[in-house]
């Protein structure tokens, strides 16, 4: 359903103030441009052997010398709080380029050179739609989000799980699968997406963390790419269930949940998003006042994304939107009452 890359929009002013205020700017060195001076790149396959879209990429030896520390100590300030004695054991083990999608972003392998102990970390061109994704999500969602700022460089913590497409083909068919909590928690993720706008939830731009439980297991679905936060211009976009790649979790939804379940889960999602909106409503409200003046997408893509909503939610009142920002604060609002 997304045929194109979309749009980069900068970080302007007043985003930068608040991710300073908040504590998401850092003084961390700007590596992004750095990091494309790659000089060779093989493909990356995973541990089973399959292709990924990953490239593992090589440097030339001052290249890599110069990023070795700078790496280091980003990985430094994301876990530890940049101490510099607590980094001094760690090494840069692989860098990989995904050459694909909208960040083109770089996933840093980091290894303790004491137990091999291994980590990652991820460098993205700062893209304003992601960054608002990434703080919706903070705020929204039950989970929490790491991430640093500086100029050009976005940095991400990994995201820990078992990469959507990977769960639907090898886990959702296993005979001790429980259908019925992977259904629910497919369809309160699929709600949490479509309330915040952040679109392009096919399989592989989630992940599922499976958490055994004293009786049971416990899922729940990541969003792990916040790219098409508040951009595209229809309104199915933002439904994780309309995604082709999503189609057996969705069918296996329907088989075992009924309408009036179905119908609990989505409202119990609405009670929590509200809950947490309150608690954070100060930050939330500061967040949106800067979305709403911002340009996050084509003027075209505003109205049209207006029409659907209109139409999926019966009601006129999002015509008068200018902005995907004003858009995203009405959804947000009409949907959880805040």
């Amino acid at each position: 359903m997304i045929s194109r890359r979309k749009i980069q929009y900068p970080v302007s002013g007043p985003l930068r103030q608040y991710l300073y205020h908040f504590d998401r700017y850092r003084e961390i060195p700007q590596v992004y441009n750095d990091l494309c001076r790659f000089t060779g790149a093989i493909p990356y396959d995973d541990p089973q052997g399959k292709e990924t879209l990953w490239l593992t990429v090589m440097y030339p030896p001052e290249v890599f010398a110069d990023l070795k520390p700078k790496l280091t100590q980003i990985y430094a300030e994301l876990k530890i709080g940049g101490e510099v004695e607590h980094h001094e054991h760690l090494s840069v083990d692989r860098i990989d380029f995904g050459d694909f999608g909208n960040s083109r972003p770089f996933r840093v392998r980091i290894t303790n050179l004491f137990n091999d102990n291994s980590d990652y970390f991820y460098v993205k061109i700062a893209d304003a739609s992601r960054i608002y994704g990434l703080e919706l999500e903070h705020i929204l969602s039950p989970n929490r989000i790491n991430y640093f700022v500086n100029g050009n460089t976005l940095i991400e913590e990994h995201i820990a799980g078992v990469p959507g497409n990977v769960f639907l083909n090898d886990y959702l068919n296993r005979p001790g699968l429980n259908k019925v909590r992977i259904a629910k928690e497919f369809t309160k993720f699929n709600e949490r997406c479509f309330i915040r706008l952040l679109g392009d939830m096919r399989s592989v731009n989630y992940v599922v963390d499976i958490t055994p439980d004293f009786e049971e297991v416990q899922y729940r679905v990541r969003p792990i790419d916040f790219d098409q936060q508040s951009y595209e211009s229809r309104g199915k976009i933002y439904l994780a269930y309309r995604f082709d790649s999503n189609r057996s979790i969705t069918k296996l939804a329907f088989e075992v949940l009924n309408r009036k379940t179905i119908d609990q889960y989505v409202a119990e999602e609405h009670a929590q998003m509200a809950r947490r909106a309150k608690v954070e409503a100060s930050r939330l409200k500061a967040l949106l006042g800067i979305m709403r003046r911002e340009e996050l997408a084509p003027r075209s893509h505003v109205g049209t994304l207006a029409r659907d909503l209109d139409k999926m939610h019966q009601t006129s009142g999002f015509g008068d939107c200018k902005t995907m920002g004003e858009l995203t604060a009405a959804h947000v609002s009409m949907m959880v009452g805040v």
